[in-house]
């Protein structure tokens, strides 16, 4: 199970948020926290995989929250911001603190859930790399990865087979298709598919919800969104 911390100064927001973790499969709440201090406290006391981090609380801001986390040993915690704040500087020192994403205030919750399904696929590739090359570092960090605004096609997305693999999701049932799945729908080979599959997904026409079996790592299920 992924553990999250929520951090929110707005209870009901927080309570909100935490709903949304709490019914995504493959996650849990560790906690939840209301100002900076009790977020950096929480933090050492439940040693969650992800926090959700607001910028604007009562003590200190969000920033100087996540200065801390990296301060205090916690290079490794995960962080999505979630935030009103809007200004080129906060994004830049988001990004700096090595934030995972950066939600804009006020969103649908579909923004939220898909965020958490990115995050879910971010650590199974991960674990699944042992020896990584530039392709695996591309599809880690979503190197030349379409934006939603628009954009050129990344190297080696064609439309054809882009048009070809949304075929096969649309031909799927609710429960969508693993990427063997759609690599023998396709005739394409797995690693292929699963680019394409990414490449859906980033764009987002199409969404990635982790099956999760008795044992070992969640099966990644792919469908048109």
């Amino acid at each position: 199970m992924i553990s999250v911390l929520v951090v929110d100064d707005d209870f009901m927001v927080a309570r909100l948020h935490s709903s949304v973790v709490a019914r995504e499969e493959g996650f849990e709440v560790a906690g939840i926290a209301s100002t900076g201090t009790d977020a950096l406290r929480a933090v050492e006391a439940t040693r969650p995989d992800l926090v959700l981090l607001d910028i604007y609380l009562p003590d200190m801001t969000g920033l100087e929250v996540l200065r801390g986390l990296r301060e205090g040993g916690n290079e490794d915690l995960d962080v999505i911001v979630i935030s009103a704040a809007r200004d080129l500087d906060t994004l830049r020192t988001a990004l700096r603190g090595g934030v995972f994403h950066y939600l804009v205030k006020p969103f649908e919750i579909e923004s939220l859930q898909q965020r958490l399904r990115e995050y879910a696929v971010h650590r199974a590739e991960l674990d699944d790399l042992t020896e990584v090359g530039q392709d695996d570092v591309d599809r880690v960090f979503r190197a030349g990865a379409v934006s939603r605004s628009g954009g050129g096609l990344p190297k080696g997305i064609s439309p054809e087979t882009i048009e070809l693999v949304l075929r096969a999701l649309e031909a799927a049932d609710e429960d969508g298709l693993s990427a063997t799945e759609c690599a023998e729908s396709t005739g394409l080979s797995r690693s292929s598919t699963r680019r394409y599959l990414e490449h859906l997904v980033s764009v987002g026409r199409a969404e990635m919800r982790p099956r999760y079996g008795a044992a070992g790592r969640p099966e990644r299920r792919y469908r048109m969104r």
